[in-house]
């Protein structure tokens, strides 16, 4: 409804601008309205055109109104205040959303040509070194629910892992590997100083000495079951906790279209070659036996070093070379999915990109940053995995609480803020549990017509159709107009990057179905009505599973 509204308003434009220097604006905002007193949608298009023009706002809504193409969705249309137009659509005209949902089916708000170009979407990167944690698991399903809603708002989505396979975490893990397979344990007098102490590197080591062969999404490794042997230990420590990562993932129902190893920024030049045009744009200087980047002269609070003075890199100058690749592949859009504490690089590495002078825009890369998860049971936080030993890992949470709630609850809420995780009320079967609302209301639905049938009664979905303008109660029109939404919420939500936005509309969705659902009977001997009803709960229990499939959640038709 808000798209044919715009098409109008763009229609209208041609003869109110026609004749002068101002284009049309690109978007036009239309907004349902806030009280249904003041008609159904509003736009503040003439406000925004009289400047341009040098004319009054209401005279300019006045000449917007007068080149309206008449007839069609719009009963009425009339000035408010200083020059909002408010739009009173014709009877039937939302009710027709109901046969838009059911002709267009998985496909009604979802746009997959990929016309809007190439996009990427960076998320979880977690270095192998244990398992993934709470946040690994926010990170994940914000950044897969990011990817779906871009993908169905018309973009070509690449989904990214990227992790370090080399350095000192690395190192650290390697020594750890190899201290369990030689009987050292936390604790001894020689446990490695900054060796990691969770019961999974026992699991790694006893695997090593066995020789199995671990195989994960970018690697397989077969143990040498040598303890002496560090090179091969940390190999096999590497593809091993890539193995439960991706168990992990797979068991949240997330996959990703590339692995990228940030040592083959190093093995491929790229690092070298981006230095090098760092330097080349004269961006740079020494001082203090260090190479720095001017990255002031590109909004930075201080100027950054990129080669310390005892040699190796700083750690932004290879987020600076892996993001000339993502830019060189061709990704118009790139968002990072990272945690609040990866803020201060956002700065840096947007420096480095304009400092390279090769036409990335500026404000890209695009960041989501998500905040911490408190995990609690009852009263109290769970802060501890047996396992992990020093986290909530995201398998015990999937364990606790289900793949569906797991992923509800992690993007439910905006990302930048704090986010309670309650495991008993993600358990819980109840309305108070929005996922169960959520899943019960589309189950309903099925219920319904499996009642129907039981009850000798039938539906007929063209007798539905024609029979629409009878859906005159206020619950009805209200869910009428909520389904109409769907599309322009799919499209804020990826423009915006809140996949938030999608469980929220969910939950309301599932409210006023829920309302309608105690307020009228559907399976009733009035067949007419009956139709249009029984087509209304389809058109919602459609729009609901699409929702879902954004967010990754299951749509059961039996609970």
């Amino acid at each position: 409804m808000k798209s044919q509204l715009q098409d109008l308003l763009r229609a209208a434009l041609v003869t109110v601008l026609d004749g002068s220097a101002v284009a049309a604006p690109a978007d036009i905002l239309v907004e349902p309205a806030k009280d249904k007193k003041n008609g159904d949608f509003a736009t503040n298009l003439a406000l925004t055109l009289a400047k341009p023009l040098g004319k009054p706002p209401r005279a300019v809504a006045e000449a917007i109104i007068a080149a309206l193409p008449q007839g069609g969705i719009v009963a009425k249309v009339e000035i408010a205040g200083p020059g909002f137009i408010n739009f009173f659509l014709a009877a039937g005209a939302l009710q027709q959303v109901v046969v838009d949902i059911l002709k267009a089916g998985e496909g009604f708000g979802i746009d997959r040509s990929g016309s809007k170009g190439k996009a990427m979407v960076e998320f979880v990167s977690a270095n192998p070194t244990g398992p993934l944690h709470v946040g690994h698991g926010r990170g994940a399903a914000v950044g897969d629910c990011m990817a779906r809603v871009l993908g169905a708002a018309g973009w070509q989505v690449s989904k990214e892992f990227y992790y370090n396979d080399a350095g000192n975490q690395i190192a650290n893990l390697g020594v750890s590997v190899q201290a369990r397979a030689r009987g050292i344990k936390p604790g001894d007098a020689d446990w490695p100083e900054d060796g990691y102490r969770g019961e999974y590197i026992a699991d790694v080591a006893a695997s090593y000495l066995a020789g199995d062969t671990v195989t994960a999404d970018d690697r397989a490794v077969t143990a040498k079951a040598d303890a002496d042997d560090l090179d091969a230990i940390r190999a096999f420590a590497v593809a091993y906790l890539r193995r439960e990562q991706d168990l992990d993932l797979r068991a949240f129902g997330v996959k990703f279209d590339v692995y990228y190893l940030e040592s083959s920024l190093y093995t491929e030049g790229k690092v070298d070659s981006t230095v090098a045009a760092l330097q080349a744009s004269g961006h740079t200087y020494e001082q203090d036996d260090a190479l720095w980047l001017r990255t002031t002269d590109f909004g930075d609070d201080k100027d950054r070093v990129m080669r310390k003075r005892e040699g190796g890199y700083t750690y932004f100058v290879p987020d600076v070379a892996y993001h000339v690749s993502k830019w060189q592949r061709g990704f118009v859009r790139v968002i990072n999915e990272q945690g609040a504490d990866h803020h201060g690089t956002i700065a840096r590495v947007r420096a480095g990109l304009q400092a390279m002078d090769i036409g990335i825009p500026k404000g890209w890369p695009e960041y989501v940053l998500h905040q911490m998860v408190t995990v609690m049971r009852g009263a109290e936080e769970v802060k501890l995995s047996k396992r992990a030993g020093s986290y909530v890992t995201l398998r015990h949470l999937i364990d606790e609480a289900g793949c569906d709630a797991t992923r509800y609850f992690l993007v439910a809420r905006k990302s930048d803020s704090q986010l309670i995780f309650d495991i008993d009320l993600a358990r819980a079967q109840t309305n108070d549990n929005p996922v169960y609302y959520i899943q019960y209301a589309h189950a309903r639905v099925s219920a319904v017509f499996r009642q129907l049938g039981e009850r000798g009664l039938s539906y007929d979905q063209a007798a539905g159709y024609a029979a629409l303008d009878q859906l005159v109660e206020a619950d009805a029109v209200a869910l009428v107009a909520l389904l109409g939404r769907f599309p322009e919420t799919v499209q804020a939500s990826a423009q915006n990057l809140e996949p938030h936005v999608i469980a929220q509309y969910l939950r309301d969705l599932a409210a006023a179905f829920h309302g309608y659902y105690h307020a009228v009977p559907f399976l009733i001997d009035d067949a007419s009505l009956r139709n249009a009803r029984l087509a209304l709960a389809l058109a919602t229990q459609q729009v609901l599973k699409n929702g879902l499939a954004l967010l990754g959640v299951s749509a059961p038709e039996k609970m």
